[in-house]
């Protein structure tokens, strides 16, 4: 898969701490350079996932609100 073509995970409906646990994991199994797209409809994952991201070194593109389901375009480093 191209690095520029992003990689959905779907985390809508899960609740702390899932989204986060699922967003390390993928980001584990992904090559350097890789989007990733994450969908979450937990209001803790905007605490969470920029938390992550801060620790792995992993860059947040975007991070944007569609109603209830938040989107976070991640970069893997």
């Amino acid at each position: 898969m191209s690095p520029s073509q992003p990689v959905d995970l779907d985390l809508r409906h899960l609740r702390c701490p899932m989204p986060v646990l699922l967003t390390r994991k993928r980001l584990a199994a992904v090559q350097p350079g890789t989007l990733l797209r994450v969908l979450c409809t937990d209001p803790l994952a905007g605490i969470d996932i920029p938390h992550l991201l801060r620790q792995s070194g992993d860059e947040l593109i975007e991070h944007d609100i569609d109603g209830v389901t938040q989107v976070f375009v991640i970069r893997k480093a």
